[in-house]
């Protein structure tokens, strides 16, 4: 099994300037790359691949010793495959008739990370184990402090150093984790995701919906609205703007917090989960519609898109499987159609069972819930009627 660990990275100031530049120089690489590619391509109909470009390093780092010559020759050749992925997704994508969607240029605010792809080779995970602090060895870069609050489980394999807003966190990707299977608790439960509660088990039990973004939402708009009265490219644009950054990040922290505490609850007393496939993209499409057919209903329609995103159903649903196949628990994702219009005492489904947003009442029988309750209680039985079949 392969898991990775995210630790928060406390770097000196001059280290700060050190990552800064790694990072620019990176950018600047991989934007080299694309457009060197690029007009290949317009010139000569020619389409270069990694190994062409990998070989040009050499050069490349000895005609700037200061630049490109003092980061890791790896790390430089990790930046050349991730330009060479989003080539190959490009073809993919107009062999299969879909949107191509063709590799921008990286801009400052849009190249964050860096990837080492071998352990040794360029850097060094804890480096000074004698030393009270862990620390990661970087070239060019020095040994930086890490702030590790859990034990690194496997074999350390490949090094990521990511910039959020203001912080710098250490991502290590390991392989040879061993799987640590809970006790049986001879429970299954169905999930039903939703925005005035964030879940709904077939038990009864709800789990509130923490709304993080709305709770942020007065003083993101201040600093918004501070943002838009900054000098365009001046020093007070810049600290408004890392300051937006700083307060969308630390949302995003206590959704994926949210997240990991409850997928683990469900892990930690549930043999087999069924949720759920949701498709959170076609859920959140704009309603706005065209200029000859507009939408209806468009500000309640960007509100709950709005709602869905705050909730996290998306990220949730990851950790949990995640989660669960570590702990080697069952996940099971079924069809959401009629989930909530379908009574579980008579199976009649019809739209006018759901006779407000919290209220279930069967038209054919009387069977009377709550509406998630009976959501979540359908999910159940699709799920375990789905591994049924898939065990016979």
């Amino acid at each position: 099994m392969r898991r990775a660990f995210k630790f928060l990275l406390r770097p000196t100031a001059r280290q700060v300037a050190l990552l800064t530049a790694c990072l620019e120089d990176h950018r600047q690489l991989y934007n080299a790359a694309l457009a060197e590619r690029r007009e290949a391509h317009r010139r000569a109909a020619l389409i270069l691949r990694y190994g062409a470009q990998s070989k040009q390093l050499k050069d490349i780092r000895r005609a700037d010793p200061d630049g490109q010559g003092r980061w890791s020759f790896s790390s430089q050749q990790a930046t050349l495959r991730r330009l060479d992925r989003a080539m190959q997704a490009y073809f993919r994508r107009v062999a299969a008739g879909q949107t191509p969607g063709y590799p921008r240029f990286k801009g400052p605010r849009s190249f964050d990370s860096v990837e080492w792809p071998e352990d040794r080779d360029g850097c060094r995970w804890n480096a000074t184990p004698d030393r009270a602090a862990v620390r990661v060895y970087l070239q060019g870069v020095g040994h930086v402090r890490v702030h590790a609050h859990r034990k690194i489980i496997g074999r350390v394999k490949t090094l990521s150093v990511k910039r959020e807003a203001s912080r710098w966190y250490l991502i290590l990707s390991c392989d040879q984790v061993p799987a640590t299977p809970l006790p049986d608790t001879g429970r299954a439960v169905g999930i039903n995701m939703g925005v005035a509660s964030f879940l709904t088990a077939s038990d009864g039990i709800q789990i509130d919906n923490p709304r993080y973004l709305a709770r942020s939402k007065e003083r993101l708009a201040n600093a918004q609205r501070v943002l838009a009265r900054r000098k365009p490219r001046s020093n007070r644009q810049r600290k408004t703007r890392a300051r937006v950054a700083a307060l969308h990040a630390r949302v995003r922290r206590q959704r994926i917090d949210h997240a990991h505490k409850t997928a683990r609850w469900l892990v930690h007393h549930c043999d087999v989960i069924a949720h759920e496939n949701l498709h959170i993209k076609n859920m959140t499409r704009s309603a706005a519609g065209t200029v000859g057919t507009p939408g209806v209903n468009v500000a309640a329609k960007a509100g709950l898109n709005r709602s869905i995103l705050d909730a996290g159903w998306g990220v949730f649903l990851l950790i949990l499987a995640a989660k669960a196949e570590s702990a080697g628990r069952m996940t099971i994702a079924v069809d959401p159609r009629n989930t909530s219009r379908t009574c579980p005492a008579c199976m009649h489904c019809a739209k006018e069972n759901r006779v407000a947003q919290a209220d279930f009442v069967c038209m054919a029988c009387g069977y009377a819930a709550h509406a998630d309750v009976v959501g979540a209680r359908n999910v159940l039985r699709a799920g375990l009627a789905r591994r049924a079949a898939e065990a016979a």
